[in-house]
């Protein structure tokens, strides 16, 4: 008998050690794969078969679970599938998985101006404020993860005005600092009078520094000056992220050099973004279509 459990941490170390995925990719496939051998009470790999990885998806339909989230167990079981054929282990076809079809994800951006009034919306007489228009200036000026974000060391080097960063899948690739944001950063810096090595710190009221700022609390300082600033719509880190992308293929980037600085695996991911930049599709259109009949 191939116990199922036993193989299934291989899987996951293997993920970890061969592979170099991060911690938090692990726990998502541990998650992902416990849950189906629970469902379908798989003891044994011989219990995986098409008919119980079927039977399991139209459990997740069935659940109202997003397409999205379900195509992410479907990929857990297959790349699992996929350890076992490299370990000889017999077992259902990894090629047996169709994955369901997606509809194109709605990316929202900031439209210029509110990407003005959010960038000036913190107080700068103030240390915390200071540090506010550092992040929202690296979140939209770099695009970095909201991860990314909350792990970066202050003692980069602002004059020579990039750095590597190991991001999403341990994968290193090089960061730019616009000038607003090397500004932004050497105010904030030059005001901290504390050692801490984190970057973004949180601030109590009497001006203190204390320890590097969550994930959670950049995304409720994000939400604060977006209201502050009279931005509508929801706004999170990540959508600064998109805006980033899209401002950058906008201006004339190539997709494969917008690819390496997101830290994308696949280009696949980046063209979600270029959807986004068919606005001036429509000046195009106005500008040289229909010109023989005098536009009408």
């Amino acid at each position: 008998m191939a116990d199922a459990k036993s193989l299934l941490k291989e899987y996951l170390d293997h993920l970890e050690i061969e592979k170099n995925r991060s911690p938090k990719t692990r726990k998502n496939y541990e998650q992902y794969l416990n849950l189906f051998f629970d469902e379908m009470n798989i003891k044994d790999i011989k219990d995986i078969t098409e008919e119980s990885i079927r039977d399991f998806r139209v459990k997740l339909s069935r659940k109202n679970i997003k397409k999205s989230t379900q195509s992410y167990y479907a990929i857990a079981i297959r790349t699992f599938l996929k350890y076992l054929v490299k370990r000889h282990v017999q077992s259902v076809s990894p090629d047996a998985i169709e994955l369901p079809k997606l509809q194109r994800r709605d990316i929202d951006i900031l439209e210029y101006d509110e990407l003005e009034r959010l960038l000036k919306a913190p107080d700068l007489s103030t240390l915390r404020g200071l540090r506010d228009k550092a992040v929202l200036e690296m979140l939209f000026s770099t695009g970095l993860r909201l991860s990314e974000i909350c792990s970066l060391s202050r003692y980069l080097d602002l004059e020579r005005g990039e750095f590597s960063i190991r991001g999403k899948g341990g994968k290193l690739r090089i960061v730019f600092l616009s000038d607003s944001a090397r500004r932004a950063l050497k105010e904030y810096i030059d005001k901290r009078t504390d050692t801490d090595e984190a970057m973004f710190v949180g601030i109590a009221k009497n001006g203190k520094a204390l320890s590097r700022m969550s994930s959670r609390s950049v995304e409720r300082l994000v939400d604060f000056y977006a209201r502050s600033a009279g931005i509508p719509k929801k706004i999170h880190p990540h959508l600064l992220r998109h805006s980033f992308a899209t401002d950058l293929l906008v201006n004339g980037a190539d997709l494969r050099s917008v690819q390496e600085l997101l830290g994308h695996a696949n280009v696949s991911t980046t063209q979600i973004y270029t959807h986004l930049t068919n606005k001036q599709l429509h000046d195009v259109h106005k500008a040289f279509h229909g010109k023989r009949r005098g536009g009408k």
